[in-house]
């Protein structure tokens, strides 16, 4: 995933957002939105981090969605075969 797919399925990720950065308010991700800047800003206030830390975090975050999104169409893309060679049996 890239920051853009992010910004664009902002709400859908809020809640992995406040699971790994639980300091961030509702207002930060508010005005957050699925922009990198504005993430690595509230990072670095919420807790007292240097920039390049924030947005390491920050990357390796979206990374991580990236990766867990391509685990999730493979294990549905595995379920719909299985359900299909079912059917015909």
């Amino acid at each position: 995933m890239n920051w853009d797919q992010l910004e664009g399925k902002w709400k859908q990720y809020m809640g992995e957002i406040r699971e790994k950065w639980g300091k961030l308010t509702d207002d930060d991700l508010h005005v957050i939105a699925g922009r990198r800047e504005q993430l690595i800003g509230r990072l670095q206030e919420r807790y007292g981090i240097a920039k390049e830390v924030a947005a390491q975090q920050a990357d390796e975050f979206v990374r991580a969605l990236t990766s867990t999104s391509d685990d999730d169409i493979a294990e549905e893309r595995a379920r719909a075969e299985k359900r299909a060679r079912t059917a015909h049996h």
